[in-house]
């Protein structure tokens, strides 16, 4: 009986941090725990950002579909997230007209 009362006091006393796992389009898993993450509720088009400023990389989720976006300054980020149309400064701002911005990922490997 003592140690399963010490089991369940390690259980209530010890923090839960489970890794937050996401699947992004076209790069697969990617781990959430280096990113800094902010769910969206005045948006219709975009429901979360996540944002690592270490190695500048945004993720974007957008109809429960999350895209990544590399080399993306931390200014930008904040810009998107306080923009009054979230959905417009994106699609100028982030991803581009034609989705070929300059925050995407493969034109940065090529540049």
């Amino acid at each position: 009986m003592t140690r399963f009362s010490f089991i369940l006091a390690l259980l209530f006393t010890s923090p839960w941090e489970a890794a937050e796992i996401v699947e992004v389009k076209d790069r697969g898993p990617i781990d959430l725990a280096p990113f800094s993450c902010q769910d969206v509720t005045r948006s219709s088009v975009i429901s979360r950002v996540c944002y690592d400023s270490e190695s500048r990389r945004m993720l974007v989720q957008r109809h429960a579909v999350y895209q990544q976006y590399c080399d993306v300054p931390q200014d930008a980020r904040d810009a998107l997230l306080n923009a009054p149309s979230m959905g417009w400064f994106f699609k100028t701002h982030i991803e581009g007209a034609d989705g070929s911005g300059r925050y995407g990922c493969l034109a940065h490997r090529e540049s």
